[in-house]
């Protein structure tokens, strides 16, 4: 209707000689808003796999929200994703680094585990095809949290989060050739710990 709709984004003007546009903080927080809401899902979900705790990732990922509003001016207008996941990405950092070893994250959290795996209810499967998927899965997430957490981060970046190398070298700050290697080794160790995922 008329009148209802929300006016466009109207930046303010700094200071003459500064030569900068920046938005009004209402507008700032609603454009943050919009790019950061959609992706909350991901950002949690990598933070639960970085620390194998639901609510520990929750506590992160807000940390980190409030970190990436603080910092939006910093933002180039280009890859919100990546930027937003490596912020994310350094606030679970930080908390392994103060609360315990990053490499002796696993994921115990049988409901973390669930959140973080994607689900596969659109085929109907019989009592012993799911009670399989689901060992399956269950054996995948831990062969997965056992991963140093170098090659945990890319595994989970790619597969799960489906960014690309360059995207997976933004948010960890490596090369994509580090990025490749460590997907590399990864997949490597997975196979060879879990035959059946090899096949």
């Amino acid at each position: 209707m008329p009148g209802l709709d929300r006016p466009a984004l109207r930046p303010a003007v700094l200071p003459a000689g500064m030569g900068v546009l920046i938005l009004s903080e209402l507008d700032r927080r609603a454009h943050f808003e919009r790019l950061a809401m959609p992706l909350l899902d991901d950002a949690v979900n990598l933070a639960v796999w970085l620390t194998g705790n639901r609510a520990d990732a929750e506590d992160i990922v807000q940390e980190a929200m409030l970190r990436a509003f603080k910092y939006f001016d910093r933002f180039t207008g280009e890859h919100f994703r990546p930027w937003l996941l490596a912020i994310v990405r350094n606030a679970a950092m930080t908390w392994l680094a103060r609360n315990r070893s990053a490499r002796m994250v696993f994921m115990a959290d049988a409901e973390a585990a669930e959140a973080a795996a994607p689900s596969d209810t659109a085929r109907a499967e019989s009592p012993e095809q799911e009670m399989l998927r689901q060992d399956l899965t269950q054996e995948i997430n831990r062969a997965v949290a056992d991963l140093p957490v170098e090659f945990r981060e890319v595994i989970i970046l790619r597969e799960i989060q489906d960014l690309s190398y360059k995207e997976i070298a933004a948010v960890i700050d490596v090369p994509i050739g580090t990025v490749m290697s460590r997907l590399a080794r990864a997949r490597k160790i997975l196979t060879t710990v879990l035959p059946r995922y090899a096949s």
